[in-house]
């Protein structure tokens, strides 16, 4: 009996599958030589940029505050070289020697000096809480001020400049113990008193004039009534003009004072 032939394409599969050549023995896609791993995909390698803006901020930000420090610093190293310790370092200053317990009147009193220093005054002070006045105060009662520790500040109204009272307003107002008033007849246009010490100036830019009032104003070293109040409501409200009486020939007569030389002319440094 005959034999059924074989498929003709017997030897072709059976070759795939002998060889391994067939479509079961193809490669996997993604597999290594072997089967033994997988190809990674390059990495995205990603570069940081530094923050230059924020640096450049930061760095104005010190050059900044370098430059403030270093302005405080000057300014304090200027102040503390206009800073005077004792009267004596203050150019031209006169001193006088009234002494404590000056009699309280109500009559005028002819002074020695012009504006006074010291003596006999009224019982009643004029306000000295950085006052300023546009008026001739009466003297007898800035004396009984300067008694309290007060800088009296006086200028003439026909000599001094309008820039120069501007300086001299904004150095008095709201400073307890100073006050500042015209004074008819002066003579200079600025004269600074305090009990027993006087000094007078052309301009109120003269460093001598924040000098005499940071070191004299209530200075206890030189004033009788240590503590005693510089407050007086009533005389901003209703000031005592001077009338000129307290030079008539009836008027009190102080005692004259023992007068010290002035200190010695300096050049101070520009």
């Amino acid at each position: 009996m005959a034999k059924d032939p074989k498929p003709e394409n017997s030897r072709a599969t059976g070759g795939a599958s002998r060889g391994g050549s067939g479509a079961a023995s193809q490669r996997v896609p993604g597999k290594g030589s072997g089967g033994r791993g997988r190809t990674r995909p390059p990495a995205t390698v990603v570069t940081k940029q530094k923050p230059w803006g924020l640096i450049a901020a930061a760095l104005a930000v010190v050059v900044f505050a370098a430059a403030i420090i270093g302005y405080a610093v000057v300014q304090v190293n200027e102040s503390n070289a206009n800073q005077v310790t004792e009267a004596s370092e203050i150019t031209g200053l006169e001193t006088f020697d009234y002494a404590a317990g000056q009699e309280h009147v109500t009559t005028p009193v002819s002074y020695t000096e012009s504006p006074p220093v010291g003596g006999p005054h009224d019982g009643e002070w004029a306000d000295c809480t950085g006052t300023v006045y546009d008026v001739d105060i009466r003297h007898e009662n800035a004396v009984h001020s300067m008694e309290h520790g007060a800088t009296w500040i006086t200028y003439d109204p026909e000599l001094i400049t309008d820039g120069d009272l501007a300086t001299l307003e904004e150095l008095v107002e709201g400073t307890s113990g100073l006050m500042l008033s015209p004074y008819v007849g002066l003579g200079s246009p600025i004269s600074l008193q305090s009990w027993n010490h006087q000094l007078t100036v052309d301009s109120a830019d003269d460093i001598r004039v924040q000098q005499y009032a940071d070191f004299m104003t209530y200075n206890a070293d030189f004033y009788p009534e240590v503590g005693a109040s510089c407050e007086n409501p009533l005389f901003i409200t209703d000031p005592v003009v001077e009338d000129g009486s307290s030079r008539g020939t009836d008027a009190m007569v102080t005692d004259a004072p023992t007068t010290s030389t002035p200190a010695p002319e300096t050049t101070s440094a520009p």
